[in-house]
């Protein structure tokens, strides 16, 4: 999977491509952005909620569980010195599932490949190409 990100014009806009669509990430007006869309690290907890979202979605499909209104809210905040980094994920799953039902969720949840990924370990293969 590659995703490119093109500076827009003389700003911090930034034009995303990835898997055949376009995004827009930007910064606020407050640090020299022009809020045309999403910061990266919106995009990061935006990314967590929506993979755990479709995770619990499609699993609950496999079992033919009617989970009818589904949410997930996540809360980012970015590593400050001395503390890591945390997400605050809510799953909002309906009352009707019974307890071990939305205790399977919860545990499926946890495994959206997101997540997966940030809790896992990481590595950068970094390279510089000038023009």
């Amino acid at each position: 999977m590659k995703a490119t990100a093109r500076r827009v014009g003389d700003s911090l806009k930034h034009e995303i491509e990835v898997g055949g669509h376009r995004l827009v990430a930007d910064e606020p007006s407050q640090v020299g952005g022009t809020d045309a869309g999403p910061s990266p690290q919106h995009l990061l907890a935006a990314s967590l909620a929506s993979c755990t979202a479709v995770t619990v979605e499609m699993y609950a499909r496999r079992k033919g569980w009617d989970i009818g209104e589904l949410t997930v809210d996540v809360d980012y905040e970015p590593a400050q010195r001395g503390s890591p980094t945390r997400f605050r994920m809510n799953v909002n799953l309906p009352s009707h599932l019974d307890p071990e039902q939305q205790e399977r969720l919860m545990q499926i949840a946890a495994r959206c490949p997101v997540h997966r990924t940030l809790e896992g370990e990481v590595m950068f293969d970094e390279q510089l190409n000038a023009d």
